[in-house]
């Protein structure tokens, strides 16, 4: 019985590792498609938030300066809480969100991961492939260190 539960869970894992880098498509607020492989050669975040989460709140400053100041990242920001976009539109103009936002229906989060927790980051590195996912605040330079210490490989 514990050899069938330890198979079933490696099956599992190797599944989600199968899926982990493969391409995403995923649409923004102002209609424009982004897909993974658009971004061949640069660091990719794909962060999870919510407008009634308070450490989604404290990282989207960190965030914005990333995505400004690296033209080696692109970031992508899932709203968790699509249901009133006139509020999500209005929080992203207080907050000076300027990377791209994406409503976190099912079929996104079908492609990138687990939305449970939030914020929840995935880091995709120039191949293309999923290095990291990061459940709880992540800062500048928690993914700066990320970056600098992962060299991308072909």
């Amino acid at each position: 019985m514990v050899l069938l539960v330890l198979l079933t869970f490696q099956l599992v894992s190797q599944a989600h590792m199968a899926t982990a880098g493969t391409e995403f498509k995923l649409t923004d607020t102002q209609g424009k498609q982004h897909k993974l492989s658009d971004y061949r050669g640069k660091w990719v975040l794909v962060n999870y938030w919510a407008t009634w989460c308070p450490p989604c709140l404290e990282e989207i400053p960190d965030l914005n300066a990333l995505y400004d100041k690296r033209k080696d990242v692109m970031l992508i920001g899932v709203v968790m809480d699509y249901s009133d976009m006139a509020k999500v539109n209005r929080y992203v103009d207080d907050m000076l969100m300027s990377y791209p936002i994406v409503e976190g229906r099912p079929e996104v989060i079908a492609q990138i991961g687990s939305a449970e927790v939030l914020p929840s980051t995935y880091l995709y590195d120039p191949a293309g492939r999923l290095v990291k996912t990061r459940r709880g605040l992540v800062t500048r330079q928690y993914i700066e260190q990320l970056i600098d210490t992962k060299p991308a490989q072909p």
